[in-house]
């Protein structure tokens, strides 16, 4: 079993003078396969650090049970590490902020654990997070030094990874509507599909993304849904590619191999055209201008740039959160968690972790 820390100056900024603090937050994050621990003050970050895990690439997806055994190793040095970096003492802090679902349970178990044991060593408030919300507020996570552009509200986010397929009518930090969603399969589950139908490997998203850019987006076409409103479906396209797939290469063996960059790139444009005719349709119904985007596969660079492109044409504001804060991270949670905390916000000692959370 490997487990690997991302290099210091990718994920973590310290900030040693601590005098201008006011509240301090402490995000701990455990929702699925990365362990990570972040302090804000005042929305400013202080530190960010991320254990992820290489074991799951062998089996082609995420093991809960390693995925938790894992956590338990890594939850205790993570957080010591993102305090220690934050230049603060344990006792500076203001509340635990923790990731109480939706995941894997037992994944949320051990964060939750800790945050718990934590807060009570401490004496310290806890406030638990909703995973997603943390997602969808990565664009006001602070750095100095940093433009630090934030959305207005109400403002719209395309919340997209391997669970969920959303668009969210964010009206301030903590009220959320849901306009649309999937209603079977997520856009994230569709790209690592298309990876392992292809043999390429996991995680499929960055794959396909890579391949992409080295292939022709209009070489092949894929059958698009037709769902009313504003919601999606990707059980129907990841089902076009497996029979185009087959049949291709039941007329040529090596179809596969001597196309894939092609079949990447069309596949990835299918997925974002569909993404982007509902954010349009809803932009246009809401009257809202201010657009961001969230979750893991708001990392993917076909996505991103067009984002921006329908952007410029519609006269949107665009935020794009940094990539570090596109996949699982403590500083989501953590600033979650502020605002949280300044509404008011305090978690029972008693909590328990929830893998699925029917409200937003």
């Amino acid at each position: 079993m490997i487990f690997v820390f991302l290099p210091a100056e990718i994920i973590a900024y310290s900030v040693l003078n601590t005098s201008f603090m006011a509240d301090i937050i402490l995000g701990i994050e455990s929702s699925c396969d990365d362990t990570s621990a972040a302090v804000i003050s005042d929305g400013y970050l202080l530190s960010n650090v991320l254990a992820s895990q290489d074991v799951h690439k062998a089996y082609g997806g995420v093991i809960p049970e390693l995925a938790s055994r894992a956590h338990q190793l890594n939850i205790v040095p993570v957080v010591s590490e993102a305090i220690t970096r934050a230049g603060i003492k344990p006792e500076d802090i203001t509340a635990i902020a923790f990731t109480r679902g939706p995941g894997l349970l037992g994944s949320l178990l051990v964060g939750t654990s800790f945050a718990k044991g934590l807060a009570m060593a401490l004496d310290k408030p806890l406030v638990e997070v909703n995973h997603l919300q943390g997602h969808v507020l990565a664009n006001f996570i602070k750095q100095h030094g940093s433009e630090n552009r934030q959305p207005e509200f109400p403002y719209l986010c395309l919340l997209v990874s391997g669970g969920n397929s959303q668009i969210v009518k964010v009206n301030s930090p903590l009220e959320y509507e849901i306009l649309g969603q999937t209603i079977d399969d997520a856009v994230g589950e569709a790209f690592d599909k298309c990876s392992k139908m292809m043999g390429l490997g996991y995680p499929g998203g960055p794959i396909v993304d890579r391949l992409a850019k080295e292939g022709d987006p209009l070489k092949y076409r894929f059958s698009k849904p037709h769902v009313p409103g504003f919601d999606y479906s990707f059980s129907g396209i990841k089902t076009s590619l497996l029979y185009f797939v087959r049949d291709m290469m039941a007329e040529d063996p090596e179809f596969m191999e001597k196309n894939k960059a092609d079949i990447c790139a069309s596949f990835q444009k299918a997925l974002i055209d569909i993404l982007m005719d509902k954010l349009i349709k809803a932009a246009k119904a809401t009257g809202i201008r201010q657009i961001t985007i969230g979750g893991g596969v708001s990392a993917n660079s076909g996505l991103r740039s067009r984002i921006v492109e329908e952007g410029k044409k519609r006269g949107w504001t665009t935020f794009l959160p940094e990539f570090k804060f596109t996949t699982d991270n403590a500083a989501m949670i953590a600033v979650a968690g502020w605002f949280h905390y300044k509404n008011g916000t305090r978690t029972a000692l008693d909590v328990a972790p929830v893998s699925r959370i029917a409200e937003f």
